[in-house]
């Protein structure tokens, strides 16, 4: 029988490896790898990535007025490197994230993306083979559009717990969204102190809700489901366009196999009364629908804060390798 892993693949699942600790990804041969300061930062953190942090510094040594713009700098290219290391490994695509302190800042957002990606370009890395990752925020979505239609810059949307940021993901042309599943999971277990089946988690519901939405509606953004807790979710999502897995998780896909079927299929939702509603010319309703969604509106905060503060720490290292 062959694992849960191979079985997943041929559900029609994309397999993406989330991680930044590339020394893990090659043994799951995904096509994708995703990455976040969260994650960087941890990877940065062990002695075989002192390279990557090594050529990091250098550069930004070079490139800065004073101290912060040099650290601004050597955490841009330090995210690079890590990219390109990823791309030796991955056929596919690598997702790159901008800085979350930027997630309501729709210029910054851009400059911040084209920079990211003309750093790659500097190393032979055409941007066909990156994916700028943006905060689902009115702004970060507004940014998603511009990068997209107007300087084919292709986006992942991330940090995503509702409907109406889907929606207005998909009409804004974004190549790929990340609706995460466990830290859904994690806000409902908090607030109902429940546990949740694979079949009755609320992170599992979201992901279903906004894949046949997309089916229903014709859209083309990719539905690459994120942020997992258990198995369970992962193949409760089989079938969904793409999955982001970390490495603990792809180990026991690939040691399991039991029986993996196909749960989510495009065709179905053909079938679904699914009302369709717009957004991105409307801002004011866009605001409102979120705003009602009590989760969403908790866990989007919390993780632009968590991202930013990760980022903070990863600059502070940086900060003393700089003046080291």
């Amino acid at each position: 029988m062959p694992s849960q892993l191979d079985q997943l693949k041929k559900t029609g699942t994309t397999v993406v490896c989330d991680s930044g600790d590339f020394a893990t990804i090659d043994k799951y041969k995904p096509q994708d790898a995703t990455t976040n300061p969260s994650l960087i930062l941890a990877a940065s953190k062990k002695e075989e990535y002192a390279k990557l942090m090594d050529v990091a510094v250098e550069y930004g040594k070079q490139h800065g007025k004073d101290i912060e713009e040099k650290v601004d700098s050597t955490l841009d290219r330090l995210l690079v490197e890590f990219g390109k290391e990823i791309l030796q490994i991955v056929p596919g695509k690598v997702s790159t994230e901008v800085d979350a302190r930027f997630s309501f800042d729709y210029q910054g957002s851009i400059n911040k993306a084209l920079h990211i990606i003309e750093l790659y370009k500097s190393i032979g890395i055409d941007k066909s083979r990156v994916l700028i990752k943006l905060a689902s925020t009115w702004e970060g979505i507004k940014a998603a559009h511009t990068l997209q239609t107007e300087h084919g810059v292709n986006c992942n949307l991330t940090l995503m717990f509702s409907l109406p940021q889907a929606i207005a993901a998909a009409e804004a042309g974004a190549y790929l969204i990340s609706p995460f599943v466990g830290r859904i999971l994690d806000w409902y277990k908090a607030s109902t102190k429940k546990d949740y089946s694979p079949q009755d988690d609320p992170g599992v519901k979201s992901v279903q809700a906004i894949f046949n939405y997309y089916k229903k509606h014709g859209h083309k953004t990719i539905v690459m489901g994120a942020s997992f807790r258990n198995k369970g979710e992962i193949t409760e999502l089989a079938g969904c366009d793409y999955l982001t897995i970390s490495p603990n998780l792809l180990e026991e896909l690939y040691n399991s196999t039991d029986d993996l079927p196909q749960k989510l299929i495009a065709s179905d939702a053909q079938n679904l009364d699914i009302p369709k509603k717009s957004y991105i010319n409307d801002e004011p309703l866009f605001r409102f629908d979120f705003n009602e969604e009590t989760m969403a509106v908790e866990k989007l905060r919390e993780g632009i804060s968590k991202f930013a503060a990760d980022a903070i720490t990863l600059k502070d290292i940086l900060r003393k390798k700089i003046n080291g």
